[in-house]
This record gives C-alpha cells, sequence and structure tokens, in this order.
C-alpha cells in the first residue's frame, strides 16, 4: 500500500475549495500526490448503470477537460464515475477519488487495479474515514460533498430521478458552484435526472469547451 497521509484543516495542503464548505472534514486520508489537491479540479458523476452513451460522454468530457490541465474528480464507483477516471488517465491527467471508507478499503474491489492507475499516474485518493471503516451506505452522501467542495464546477453524465449523483448536484448548488448537465434520451431511465436537473437550471453542455471555469 502507498504511503497513508493524514492532512487536517488547519494544513497547507488541504484543498482551499473543501474548507470553505458547510461542515468540511477535520482531516483527510490521502493516498497519493498532495500537490495537485489545490490545483483546478472538475466533478464528473453519474449512475453506476451507465449506458454507453453515459460511458462515452463520461470518457470524452474527463479526457478533454484533463487535457486542459483541470484535476477531475469522481467517486470510483462502478459507471460513470469509473469512465470519468479512465478518461483523465487516457489524457495522461489528474484525476482525484473520493471514496467512502478506509483508503485500505477499496469499493468497489473491482476498482482496485483503477485505483492503483490513479495512483501511479500522480492522481490522489482520498477519505474522511480512517483505515479499516467499511463503505457503509450512509458514507456515499457525505462523501459526495468532498466532491462537489472540492471542484470549481460540477457535470451530471446520467442520473436516474433518484440518484447519489443528483445529491452531488445538490451540494454544489448550496455551495454556490456551478452544475452542468449532459442532455439524455427522454425514453431513458438514465436520463430522467439529468433532463430535470437541466430544467431546474443546470447548464446543458454537448462539448468540453461549453463548461468555462
Amino acid at each position: 500500500m502507498n504511503d497513508i497521509k493524514r492532512i487536517t484543516i488547519e494544513n497547507e495542503k488541504y484543498p482551499e475549495l473543501l474548507k470553505q464548505i458547510y461542515d468540511p472534514p477535520k482531516c483527510l486520508y490521502v493516498m497519493g500526490n498532495v500537490e495537485i489537491l489545490n490545483n483546478q479540479g472538475i466533478a464528473i458523476v453519474g449512475c453506476r448503470e451507465a449506458t454507453e452513451y453515459g460511458k462515452k460522454a463520461a470518457t470524452y468530457f474527463a479526457y478533454n477537460l484533463a487535457k486542459q490541465n483541470i484535476n477531475i474528480i469522481s467517486g470510483l464507483a462502478k459507471g460513470i464515475d469509473s469512465y470519468s477516471h479512465i478518461g483523465a488517465l487516457q489524457a495522461n491527467g489528474k484525476t482525484i477519488a473520493v471514496i467512502g471508507s478506509g483508503l485500505d478499503i477499496i469499493y468497489p474491489k473491482e476498482n482496485e487495479q483503477l485505483a492503483k492507475k490513479i495512483i501511479e499516474q500522480g492522481g490522489v485518493i482520498i477519505s474522511e474515514y480512517p483505515l479499516g471503516v467499511r463503505p457503509e451506505k450512509e458514507h456515499f452522501p457525505a462523501r459526495n460533498r468532498i466532491i462537489s467542495g472540492m471542484s470549481r464546477a460540477v457535470l451530471v453524465v446520467e442520473a436516474k430521478e433518484k440518484s447519489g449523483s443528483l445529491i452531488t448536484a445538490e451540494f454544489a448548488m448550496e455551495q454556490g458552484k456551478e452544475v452542468y448537465a449532459v442532455p439524455g434520451n427522454i425514453n431513458s431511465l438514465n436520463s430522467v435526472g439529468t433532463n430535470n436537473l437541466i430544467k431546474d437550471g443546470a447548464i446543458p453542455v454537448s462539448n468540453f469547451s461549453d463548461i468555462l471555469i
């Protein structure tokens, strides 16, 4: 396992944007390149049961934004999160994964190799939970405030009507961040949440250049 650092909120490496949210974590457990924690970042999130459309969109946006030296921040979950990290890695960019368990328990287990690649390529894996903490259900909404809190803006690629990524978007709005959404097929369950976000004021995007930070 890589060296795990504990960064308190007083530490100069602690993400500056995260300090500004309501209820920031008092400390973060960090594995990887702490030097990137205060670089510009965009969160890309979406549902776990991603369609091919969603996977391609997540990869496209992550790849092209990473090429602009923007950190891609996501949650290492299945589906859209995974493809967001992968897109950044394909661009030789930096990506940050925020997880809902201790850093010694990568969840889902199938993403252990992806987590390893993130570290190898100069990215970071972060948690507010100490080693040994299991990925409990209630940890994930709490984790989402960190994903949005570290980001300049949040892009939602695919989301069902009730989706964890909509919680991330809500946190972003509360934190005064811009929320972007990829419009989806009106016949797809995976697009109900994103299309509703657009109706509620999120900015629809079809090109990475639509996202300005």
